[in-house]
């Protein structure tokens, strides 16, 4: 073998080992996923923490197997379009999403990119869902079914006679917040109460709400889900109680900051269940063709210290069907 062949082979063998080690040191296509939260980081952990776990169990390890690129619109709904647009930018292959006014953001912004609500609105009554069963579009997930949900939270007679009028404190601004308020209405007919509504759309709009409620001999009091209220929890807590207000809301984070009851599903738990459609659509699984879940198990939770400083004494009968009580 003469010494220019022989120096061309030791030139190709050098060429492809190099080209193997830098294919070896190359990153595998991680699976980027993009978070869109409606509020802050604090606010959103437990949710977060959901959905992480869903993921780990589903053998992912986050940095490693997978790339979970997180948005807070940090309670400003008019955020929500620009986050979503700039997650659409990133070409992230899933965007999950916990509000309604979220996946509303994200539908205008990508028609192609999958969707996964973690824990919206019906998205058939919100318009962004042709039927639980078959979605269509790039939408899917778990829902928050709020028709059975209203008419459960009013139930507040049998908690204490008392109350005949209800006042609704919610964002007439969110799609969600105006169907469950409909449903709402439609509740308090068949039960027989007066409903009063006190719309919120800002922070700036709690103090007159509350002089309503006040002023109108309101007896209790219902948040429905979405911002601003779910950043105001212990504000409204608080009024509730020095006015002998019943207060119930469907996240157990409001008893736990001094409201009197909640009613509603296991947000974090419908975060974990969110990422089974995130990894079936890894899979190659269509989102129009995966049926939107509905959560199956609802906790009720009760602040008995509360009670007592409202001067209410909850019926043992409810305290039996109570999954957590606070004292």
């Amino acid at each position: 073998m003469s010494t220019r062949i022989l120096l061309r082979f030791c030139l190709l063998i050098t060429v492809l080992l190099i080209t193997g080690l830098v294919e070896a040191q190359q990153p595998k296509n991680i699976p980027r996923i993009g978070y869109l939260a409606p509020g802050s980081p604090s606010a959103a952990r437990e949710n977060v923490e959901g959905f992480r776990k869903g993921l780990r169990e589903l053998g992912y390890v986050e940095g490693k197997t997978i790339v979970i690129e997180y948005r807070y619109a940090e309670d400003k709904n008019d955020r929500l379009s620009d986050l979503a647009a700039e997650l659409v930018r990133l070409k992230v292959d899933v965007i999950a999403i916990q509000s309604t006014p979220g996946v509303m953001a994200a539908k205008a912004a990508t028609t192609t990119i999958p969707i996964v609500i973690t824990s919206g609105t019906d998205p058939v009554a919100t318009g962004v869902a042709s039927s639980l069963a078959k979605p269509g579009g790039n939408i899917t997930g778990v829902t928050i079914m709020n028709a059975e949900l209203a008419g459960k939270r009013l139930e507040l007679k049998e908690t204490s006679p008392k109350v005949l009028r209800v006042g609704v404190l919610w964002n007439p601004t969110n799609r969600g917040a105006a169907v469950v308020f409909k449903q709402t209405k439609a509740a308090s007919e068949d039960l027989a109460l007066q409903l009063q509504s006190l719309e919120v759309k800002g922070a700036d709009d709690l103090g007159s709400a509350f002089k309503a409620a006040t002023g109108s001999g309101a007896n209790a009091l219902v948040l429905l889900a979405g911002n601003p209220l779910g950043t105001h929890l212990k504000e409204i807590a608080q009024f509730a109680t020095k006015n002998l207000l019943l207060s119930t809301y469907d996240r157990s984070g409001f008893p736990e900051v001094g409201g009197l009851m909640s009613y509603g599903p296991n947000i974090p738990d419908m975060n974990r269940r969110a990422a089974t459609y995130v990894h079936k659509i890894l899979k190659g699984a269509k989102p129009g063709d995966l049926p939107i879940e509905q959560p199956t198990k609802f906790e009720l939770v009760i602040n008995l210290k509360t009670a007592k400083q409202i001067g209410l004494t909850i019926p043992q009968s409810v305290l039996f069907r109570a999954d957590k009580v606070i004292k």
